[in-house]
């Protein structure tokens, strides 16, 4: 499995294979912000859309391919105003259904974090759909629970679902929550 973190032209090469995979994920029930049933061309669409802020370098982008096939990815969005840039978002993990099991979501995750705390990131945040199998992956990975919205995002199939937010300090020392 090779991972590689990429530009805004080869996110725009990739985006029919990032889309595959983002419609594998949400076909498969995960919270990711799109709604069932998820246009291929749609997804294409919505990855293109994501190169300018690659290449301007608010969104950071890593991709996983295991020979010719992307089977994951993760984002990092980058803060945008001055008292923020201590701090990213973890966004848009994702591993295809025939890759999970294997520590790509683990390998992925060290991979935005490391280089969060190389770009000087000392907090990290993302949210996830409350008891999803993410849930494990962040807690596993010294994520802290910092509370519950309910009714926060719809997931695939419309029904309004709870979201947890997790946070991060990297260099730092874990707290409890």
């Amino acid at each position: 499995m090779i991972l590689s973190r990429v530009d805004g032209s080869r996110l725009t090469a990739l985006a029919g294979e990032l889309a595959g995979l983002l419609t594998d994920t949400v076909d498969g029930g995960a919270s990711v912000g799109f709604l069932a049933p998820l246009g291929r061309e749609e997804a294409a669409d919505w990855w293109r859309g994501r190169a300018g802020a690659v290449a301007a370098g608010h969104l950071a982008v890593w991709v996983a391919h295991d020979g010719d096939r992307v089977s994951g990815t993760v984002s990092l969005a980058l803060p945008d105003k001055p008292n923020s840039r201590h701090r990213a978002e973890l966004v848009k993990l994702m591993v295809a259904r025939r890759a999970r099991g294997q520590g790509l979501g683990r390998r992925l995750l060290a991979v935005a974090e490391d280089a969060a705390a190389r770009a000087g990131i000392t907090l990290l945040h993302l949210d996830t759909e409350t008891g999803s199998p993410a849930e494990h992956l962040y807690r596993t990975a010294g994520w802290t629970r910092a509370g519950t919205i309910p009714d926060y995002a719809a997931s695939p199939d419309g029904a309004l679902r709870p979201t947890t937010l997790y946070y991060k300090r990297l260099g730092l020392p874990a707290t409890a929550g």
